[in-house]
């Protein structure tokens, strides 16, 4: 994994909290190394910079946060990293009816409100015209998982193993949150509803739309906030999905990581044990979704035909209004049109390979390569 460490502007971790940047280093016992010393020092200046703003902003906006209620309740859209949850969240945040978090919004959560006007050029100027894993545009303003605004306002995040990777199967356990205490549990959760809480005032009270593959397994959580919650789960060929989280991890933990990443052996296992960890728990949870709030999209025939795939997932969830804004789907389709899928070439040794880490998920979803 190459990595530049005067690349400093794309880590996650300058828009943290400085409490929270402070927690990170203890539980990683202040280990950064030499590649990450610049990012570091980068990212504490910032979130010093940004502390008494962010107080700022609480002491104004807190009552009101914490006074918005979130009804109806969200619509979580989930799914394993390279399903293209991404596409999906896009395309269904064209329905005004939705607020949903930014990239902004994201990459700093505790002072978007009151500051926006000074602080949004900064990380404007900071973000690439595109993604660096692929070619899906990147900007201030467009939808965003909400896992990178957790990572930087509590040390339970999927996204704190990217930064510190030598951690990274301890960051990896705040996905499934299993082996973990409730007292860690209840810390995220207070967290997790304030965040949504502040998105949803500054987006005047609308219905959240919602996209975090973190939360695949964490249908139960979720469900102990909003029970009425509706959840739409895509899923992709896993052989695919496979190598498309592997160019991911390469090119992203790159960008982000303080310390020197473990071996390339090391990460692949993490990232299947993950894998099949939130899938096993997705299936044993996802019946607790009551009846008509769940809808199952498959990946290949989303991307086929996006605009039947949405009309379905508004009928199955009973979501009212898809005829009045059929007309802003269809044109941002059409304005996706020229962003190809990445392609892949196996070998029967890698085909096998795949097989052995994803047979659970290859069998139940009947998958070939």
């Amino acid at each position: 994994m190459k990595i530049d460490p005067l690349n400093i502007t794309f880590t996650p971790l300058p828009g943290s909290t400085l409490s929270n940047i402070m927690r990170l280093l203890v539980q990683n016992r202040f280990r950064v190394s030499i590649i990450g010393i610049p990012r570091m020092l980068y990212s504490l200046f910032m979130s010093a910079a940004l502390s008494p703003l962010a107080l700022s902003e609480r002491m104004k906006f807190d009552k009101h946060i914490n006074a918005t209620r979130l009804e109806p309740h969200p619509v979580f859209i989930i799914g394993h990293w390279r399903s293209g949850t991404t596409y999906l969240h896009n395309l269904m945040s064209q329905d005004p009816r939705y607020a949903y978090p930014t990239t902004f919004q994201t990459v700093v959560p505790a002072v978007f409100l009151r500051f926006e006007k000074w602080i949004k050029p900064i990380v404007e100027a900071s973000l690439p015209p595109t993604r660096p894993e692929d070619n899906v545009p990147l900007g201030a303003d467009l939808p965003q998982e909400e896992e990178y605004a957790m990572g930087n306002l509590c040390p339970y995040s999927f996204y704190n193993a990217w930064c510190f990777p030598r951690n990274m199967e301890f960051y990896y356990r705040f996905v499934c949150m299993e082996d973990v205490s409730r007292r860690v549990i209840e810390e995220w959760k207070e967290m997790y509803l304030y965040y949504l809480r502040k998105v949803a005032f500054a987006g005047n009270g609308k219905q959240l739309l919602l996209k975090n593959p973190a939360n695949t397994a964490r249908i139960k959580l979720l469900l102990e906030f909003f029970p009425d919650a509706k959840f739409i789960h895509i899923y992709r060929n896993p052989y695919h999905v496979f190598l498309s989280m592997k160019r991911d991890i390469e090119s992203e933990m790159s960008l982000y990581c303080v310390q020197k990443p473990k071996d390339d052996d090391t990460i692949e296992r993490a990232m299947v044990d993950l894998y099949n960890h939130m899938f096993v728990k997705y299936f044993r949870e996802r019946n607790l979704i009551p009846e008509g709030n769940l809808v199952e999209v498959k990946y290949e025939d989303f991307i086929a035909s996006p605009l039947d795939e949405v009309k379905r997932i508004y009928r199955t969830l009973g979501i009212q209004g898809f005829d009045g804004v059929e007309q802003k789907f269809i044109q941002y389709i059409a304005a996706q049109s020229a962003i190809k899928p990445h392609t892949y070439t196996f070998d029967e040794q890698l085909k096998e390979k795949i097989y052995r880490y994803f047979k659970f998920t290859i069998d139940k979803w009947e998958y070939d390569v």
